[in-house]
């Protein structure tokens, strides 16, 4: 069994490339997105099984794109996971209270990051029982 799809949404390149080569190590899929609009798109188009969204993004930032995405049907039921370097008092309630699922700081334990995404992966309750 894979070990899921995830889309991974970071506009650093070196960040990303780091979160992609630890996740496809472990046997995910990545799908990759650098703004907020473009995760949008490609979370409609290919509707992963998690989605890790950097807040902090050019144009759209990650809690518009994440409240977007629990806004529509069809990608509500993905979970979100905040990955930021803001680790400041209150951050953590602002990422949840836009609809994230979950929140990793950076920079990203690389021992750790794989098996954190698998953990929300794990706990997603999927398309057919999130209710709408």
């Amino acid at each position: 069994m894979a070990a899921g799809r995830v889309l991974l949404v970071e506009d650093n390149a070196m960040n990303r490339r780091m979160a992609e080569f630890l996740l496809r190590s472990k046997g995910f899929t990545v799908y990759q997105a650098t703004t907020g609009e473009e995760a949008l798109l490609m979370a409609r188009e290919e509707l992963p099984d998690l989605i890790v969204m950097d807040l902090q993004l050019p144009g759209m930032d990650g809690y518009a794109a994440t409240r977007t995405l629990k806004a529509d049907a069809l990608t509500r039921h993905i979970p979100v996971v905040a990955m930021t370097a803001y680790a400041m008092t209150g951050d953590r309630e602002r990422a949840l209270a836009a609809g994230c699922d979950g929140y990793i700081t950076k920079p990203i334990d690389t021992q750790e990051f794989p098996r954190v995404v698998a953990r929300y992966l794990a706990s997603s309750p999927g398309p057919e029982t999130a209710g709408g």
